[in-house]
């Protein structure tokens, strides 16, 4: 059998799930993430404050509420521009597609006479690429 380096050991033992080198207190244990979970990770960040206020304005638009729901989808896009130097270098395709489909929410919502159904269709629209882009089924 070949005899390992050092560093091929290391490498060994941390792809296959060892948690500590044994060496405290100098080391923390190495935090183990398996492909499953790296995968499920969303690479964009955490959306759940944006998709509250998405669904918080579709809830509003299905009560016939549309100027509040105006007021409240005004929440997501200064949220969203403040977050973008943190969240687009993240992920900047996913950031694009979600900051286009929260400008056809806006454009929706902001029509002169805004129609229901197209305001419905945009923010439901939106809640699915924020899903998919946040790791939900």
């Amino acid at each position: 059998m070949k005899k390992l380096k050092p560093v091929h050991a290391i490498f060994l033992l941390s792809t296959f799930g060892v948690v500590s080198l044994g060496v405290a207190p100098l080391f923390r244990p190495l935090e183990i993430v398996t492909p499953a979970e790296a995968a499920s990770i969303p690479k964009i960040g955490d959306l759940s404050s944006y998709r509250k206020i998405v669904v918080d304005t579709a809830s509003m638009v299905e009560k016939g509420d549309l100027v509040r729901a105006k007021i409240r989808i005004k929440d997501l896009e200064i949220s969203w521009d403040e977050a973008e130097p943190s969240l687009k270098p993240r992920s900047p395709a996913e950031w694009h597609t979600i900051d286009k489909a929260i400008d056809r929410a806006l454009s929706n919502l902001r029509a002169s006479d805004p129609d229901a159904a197209a305001c419905n269709q945009s923010l439901s629209e939106l809640l699915q690429l924020m899903d998919v882009a946040g790791g939900k089924p």
